[in-house]
């Protein structure tokens, strides 16, 4: 299996909260060519919407509950869309091995940050970062969601000027 088998995963959880009316992205973690677990962005939907429930976070939740051994550095996370800041350091504190992302958060992604003057946890970690992986339909379903009047999360944002206007 490869990095798009994966990513379709990822996006089938995306599709699956934005039929919930949430913001959507998807996350597929993966050990051995073996999806542990899948999580998807919640808590972006009502009046008063949450910054703690992404789809990256979830699926750490997850992971740390299984009962199996998994070296985390043969671990990869595949998300629908680029990890925030929040997202990547706990991806890096967790010591995941390898990040894949479909569409870049031209907001607020945290893989581009540069570690090297962060103190010693970020600054030592060897995380292999991997983008544009079936951005495409990524993309679109982030337009769809910006394109519904009824979804007010990020709804005048930098990120959803970025995803319209392409």
């Amino acid at each position: 299996m490869d990095d798009t088998f994966f990513m379709k995963k990822a996006l089938e959880r995306a599709r699956m909260a934005l039929a919930a009316g949430e913001f959507p992205v998807g996350c597929v973690v993966v050990w051995n060519n073996d999806i542990l677990v899948t999580g998807a962005r919640e808590g972006t939907t009502g009046d008063d919407p949450n910054e703690v429930d992404h789809a990256e976070i979830m699926t750490l939740r997850k992971l740390s509950r299984l009962d199996r051994k998994v070296n985390m550095q043969d671990v990869s996370v595949f998300s629908t869309l680029e990890p925030c800041l929040m997202c990547f350091g706990a991806l890096v504190i967790s010591g995941i091995g390898r990040i894949v992302f479909a569409y870049e958060d031209a907001m607020g992604g945290g893989t581009r940050c540069d570690c090297a003057h962060l103190p010693p946890l970020y600054r030592q970690s060897q995380i292999k970062i991997k983008s544009g992986i079936l951005r495409k339909d990524s993309l679109e379903l982030l337009k769809s969601y910006f394109s519904q009047t009824q979804n007010r999360y990020l709804k005048d944002s930098f990120l959803a000027a970025y995803t319209l206007d392409q």
